[in-house]
Order: C-alpha cells, then structure tokens, then sequence
C-alpha cells in the first residue's frame, strides 16, 4: 500500500515564533542579525560592561508582537531592546598554524575571544 502524501506544510522557526503570544525582535550588532525573545540569554561581541550592566539595542530591524510583524525600512522607528549584561564568558580556542615545506618552519598559536552573555530584558515598539 502506497504512503499518502503530507498536505501539511512542515513548521519552521519563523512560524513558531511567529504563533500568538510569541514576542520576538531581530536587532543588529556588531555586523550581525539576531533574533531574540524577552527572557532569552545570547552571547555578543565583548564590550567593556559590569554584570547587571544594561545594554540598549536601536538599531532593531522587526518586532512581532500578539502575531503582527512590523517591518523596518531599514529600521522600525521608536522600537529598542534593552537587556541586563550577565558577565564575561570566553569562546572556545581556536587554533591558527602556519606551515612550510621542506624549510622547517611550523608554527602553532591560538587564541580565544572574549564575549558578553546578556539577557534580553525588554522589547519596546
């Protein structure tokens, strides 16, 4: 007996977050685009913050909220999102080699970068 073909569209992250009730921004830092939700916790690029620092995001590209998308061009004007800086963590190392043959020089260095954990406290429209 042969399977019956799925009508149903499968669920992707935006439609879950898009559902009622779900409040989510996406913000830019650092070159970077995220989405975020109140409550959530992320690591950014480091910045010289105390824990129980604030952090202020304007540059905020989307807000959904109870379901309604709200679109910049290229920004949403008014909209913000503060968060609470955690602390300071450190990313994994990362390893940088430099190799030429037949000339003995091999060399093996490595760093790890520094990043600030925060937590989204507030989005504002």
């Amino acid at each position: 007996m042969a399977k019956k073909a799925s009508t149903k569209a499968p669920e992707t992250s935006a439609d879950t977050l898009a559902g009622a009730g779900h409040h989510y921004a996406v913000v830019v830092d650092g070159g970077r685009q995220y989405t975020v939700r109140e409550g959530q916790e992320l690591e950014i690029d480091f910045r010289h913050l105390p824990p129980g620092g604030e952090v202020v995001f304007s540059e905020v590209l989307a807000v959904s909220k109870a379901g309604k998308l709200t679109l910049g061009a290229p920004v949403v004007k008014g909209a913000s999102v503060k968060a609470e800086v955690l602390g300071l963590v450190q990313g994994e190392k990362l390893f940088v080699q430099k190799f030429s043959r037949r000339k003995n020089y091999r060399r093996r260095t490595g760093h790890r970068s520094l990043a600030t954990r925060i937590r989204i406290a507030s989005i504002s429209a």
